[in-house]
């Protein structure tokens, strides 16, 4: 599949590795409304048989958030629009049965960091910050904190959003925004080695445990095994269950049938 320019963002596949790259970077790539709709349309062009999804940015910031150069003396029904499409995007990223690894070379900010919070991976260079600084200019970053206050909890949250103050690639990791924080030079490496990992494993096994993942998050115990137990039940009767199942007692390397 050849490289596709779609507005601002393009996609590449490289093997079985999707990468949906931000290209604006004299813009910070900023998630303007245009923007957002190309992120979607990329998202939903990822062919069926990629097994990941890197979301990648180009330039120095990953994405300073959302455009505040086309936000001011708008009518109402371009904000309602704006913020429905920006929601629309990071629903994108979880409904896309691939892992999506946010690969983050420069600064995230505001509906940026609210972007790596979306993705089910992130790996950053250490000179990645990052922050939900809205409150600075009178816009509370209200839509940021849904993915950001799931992956740090209540109180880390509320201390980005109520003080606007950045916080390193090596505090992300302890907080747990994102995975992994690597010198900058390693930075294509780590997430390479992370999208083989992932690639090495059953597609179809991968795209069963992102969608019972998310269909359970955020739901009380009981609910959540009512949501995964048919799950584990149905992915147990598969193909490739059963061989991998096999392979374990006959001490052997697998062979996935739905990966050749």
């Amino acid at each position: 599949m050849a490289a596709m320019d779609i507005d601002g963002v393009t996609l590449e596949l490289d093997g079985r590795t999707a990468t949906v790259t931000l290209a604006r970077p004299d813009r910070r790539n900023a998630l303007s409304l245009d923007m957002l709709q190309s992120v979607i349309k990329a998202l939903d062009s990822v062919p069926v048989d990629a097994g990941v999804v890197v979301l990648a940015a180009e330039g120095k910031a990953f994405s300073a958030g959302h455009d505040m150069k086309e936000m001011i003396d708008r009518p109402g029904q371009y904000y309602d629009d704006l913020f429905d499409t920006c929601g629309r995007m990071m629903a994108a990223i979880h409904a896309l049965p691939q892992p999506v690894i946010a690969k983050v070379q420069g600064v995230a900010t505001a509906a940026g960091c609210q972007l790596v919070a979306s993705c089910d991976l992130a790996i950053a260079s250490e000179a990645a910050w990052f922050a939900t600084p809205g409150v600075s200019i009178g816009l509370f970053c209200s839509t940021p904190m849904v993915p950001v206050s799931r992956a740090v909890g209540h109180k880390r949250a509320m201390h980005m959003l109520l003080t606007g103050d950045p916080i390193s690639a090596e505090t992300a990791v302890e907080w747990g925004l994102i995975n992994r924080a690597v010198p900058a030079a390693e930075l294509d490496a780590a997430v390479d080695e992370l999208a083989s990992k992932i690639l090495s494993f059953s597609r179809q096994t991968i795209v069963t445990g992102k969608r019972a993942y998310w269909s359970q998050a955020e739901t009380p115990e009981s609910a959540a095994y009512e949501i995964t137990t048919p799950i584990m039940a149905g992915n147990a009767a598969r193909e490739d269950a059963q061989e991998g199942m096999r392979a374990f007692l006959d001490k052997r390397a697998p062979v996935w049938p739905d990966n050749e």
